[in-house]
């Protein structure tokens, strides 16, 4: 609006400055036509007319070049600096303009941000909060707007020159009005529009329904999502459920889950608008029209011994062949998997094998037998990876290919890391931590060991659908 405001008002200003201007000119022709007269009297019939007609072409001359002289210095002159109410805007735009012309000449390091504050609902709140950006040569890349009953909240992403701290972009924001400023680092996933990236989360979603809460994590940015069931492990009602349109309040969601229960949502750090509620309903009710669904696909591997594995995404289909390798597998091949009562093993099928709470990828033999289980988790905002080989089908390095296919579907899923909890004892899962060559973080308690592998999610992922050998790991 005020970029609006400036554009108008130019074009009076330069009727006005056109208006003296012909006034000028044409003072100056009579005034010409009369010195022209008289030096036509004086030359005609005056003594010296000859002397005064050449020192009238001297002075014809001179003033011509001095004319000359004075359009070529100032026509490269920048405009003249304007004191009136509209020239504030213009002012602001020539010294952003020379901040960048500066910058063209000596490329200066920078870094992105994710800004979101909230201003007035008023004219001109957003001008100033940009015109402020500008002055310490911050660039908006995206804006989006989030209304509220009593404002606006506004979520920028910016690159800023590298040696501007957080606290520095906050200062200049609450001096244009801003408040309730929160920031953070972003990255190269960022530099997509909110209409790209929410179209991208929706096909993700509506192609695997596993998809649903990593869509919600990365639509609402780093928050803690957590499915909780209507049906405890046990086979008791827990009464987590949620109202058909959810419930929104500050810093928590609450969502109806399509496959039971209800599925909550938390952001200590910053509430969430009626915006992003609905754009989180809209994804849960998508889920909820498509049903059960795991993407199709499988993968055919030669063991080096020649037999031939098929490794696939799993379903809740699969129940009853997972309960029947578990009755094939050990006590303690079972007790290192569950690290608990080995009867109540089969009881925590249903939640693993569910695409709510993670993915599972499933080997079977030639036959079509289920041979082995691997399991990625969500929990919360970590992500959780664990293994189940039969024990006939151990140390063929089935376990190395399904945790490094768990650990390229959790890049792919932008996660930071990933986590296996295991004992001390279990060198087959330390020794397939240790092959993916990641950083890995060690916590021993009691005989528990918990390994934290750290991804680097600007790899490019290699899960891919793919025939082919591997050897022992």
């Amino acid at each position: 609006m005020t970029d609006t405001r400036g554009r108008t008002s130019l074009p009076r200003a330069r009727r006005r400055h056109h208006w003296r201007r012909d006034l000028v000119e044409l003072a100056a022709l009579f005034t010409a036509v009369a010195v022209a007269d008289g030096l036509a009297n004086l030359v005609a019939h005056g003594p010296d007319g000859r002397f005064l007609l050449i020192a009238s072409a001297v002075a014809l001359v001179a003033t011509a070049a001095f004319h000359t002289w004075w359009a070529r210095r100032h026509s490269h002159a920048p405009p003249p600096a304007d004191t009136g109410g509209t020239g504030g805007t213009d002012d602001s735009l020539g010294a952003a303009a020379g901040t960048g012309a500066e910058g063209e000449g000596a490329p200066r390091e920078t870094a992105l941000w994710r800004m979101r504050t909230t201003v007035r609902d008023a004219p001109g709140s957003l001008a100033a909060l940009c015109t402020a950006l500008a002055g310490h040569r911050v660039d908006i890349l995206t804006l989006q707007t989030h209304p509220l009953a009593d404002g606006t909240v506004d979520e920028f992403l910016l690159r800023a020159p590298a040696d501007l701290s957080a606290s520095e972009l906050a200062r200049a924001v609450a001096t244009a009005g801003g408040s309730d400023t929160w920031t953070e680092r972003a990255d190269a996933h960022d530099l997509v529009d909110a209409p790209t990236r929410v179209l991208g989360l929706a096909t993700r979603t509506a192609l695997d329904a596993a998809e649903l809460p990593l869509a919600l994590r990365q639509l609402l940015g780093r928050c803690t999502i957590h499915s909780l069931p209507a049906v405890s492990l046990t086979g008791r009602p827990t009464g987590e459920t949620a109202p058909v349109e959810g419930v929104l309040e500050s810093t928590t969601m609450r969502l109806r889950d399509p496959s039971g229960g209800a599925i909550t949502i938390e952001r200590p750090h910053l509430p969430f608008t009626p915006t992003e509620f609905a754009r989180a309903r809209a994804l849960v009710e998508l889920d909820a029209r498509l049903g059960p669904r795991v993407p199709r696909g499988e993968d055919v591997l030669t063991l080096p011994e020649g037999n031939e594995i098929t490794v696939r995404r799993a379903a809740p289909g699969d129940i009853e062949a997972a309960k029947a390798m578990h009755e094939r597998c050990s006590d303690r091949t079972l007790a290192l998997r569950y690290h608990g009562p080995v009867a109540d093993a089969d009881r925590y099928l249903g939640h693993l094998l569910s695409p709510r709470y993670g993915r599972t990828l499933a080997v079977q033999t030639a036959s079509g037998r289920l041979v082995a289980l691997g399991h990625l988790l969500w929990d919360g905002d970590e992500t959780e990876v664990a293994l189940l080989v039969e024990d006939s089908w151990q140390r063929r390095g089935i376990g190395s290919e399904l945790l490094r296919r768990l650990v390229d579907l959790a890049v792919e899923a932008r996660c930071d890391s990933v986590y296996a909890v295991t004992q001390a004892s279990n060198t087959g899962m330390v020794a397939a931590m240790r092959g993916l060559g990641l950083p890995l973080d060690y916590q021993i308690e009691e005989g528990t060991l918990v390994v934290t592998a750290r991804l680097d999610t600007t790899a490019p992922t290699n899960y891919a659908v793919r025939r082919g050998h591997f050897g022992r790991g």
